[in-house]
């Protein structure tokens, strides 16, 4: 039997260094109770899975009080909502774990 026919056919690509994030929206966020949010405080809360080591926040739900979120990405939805309700965003660098001094795109 030919080569081809005997060697095992993978299906797609993944990258070696793909980065997946866990997810968490913003309504869930605003039924937490606390005014801070990090990445510990939210794997020790059971809202994202141990093994997500990266954190999004996205823009699905509401949120009527100000909080202060530390995590590696947020979408542009769950920048505004949190920012419109006078909350603030601390992004992690996702090699360190520390606060990224940059500004934010656009602005």
């Amino acid at each position: 039997m030919p080569l081809v026919r005997r060697v095992p056919k993978l299906k797609g690509f993944t990258p070696p260094s793909r980065r997946v994030h866990g997810a968490i929206n913003v309504g869930r966020l605003n039924e937490l109770e606390g005014d801070e949010f990090s990445a510990e405080d939210l794997h020790d809360a059971g809202v994202v899975r141990k093994r997500d080591k990266l954190i999004k926040v996205l823009g699905n739900g509401e949120i009527d009080r100000p909080i202060t979120v530390r995590v590696h990405a947020v979408s542009e939805t769950a920048r505004n909502k949190i920012e419109a309700a006078g909350g603030t965003i601390e992004l992690l660098d996702e090699r360190t774990g520390e606060v990224k001094k940059t500004a934010r795109k656009g602005k």
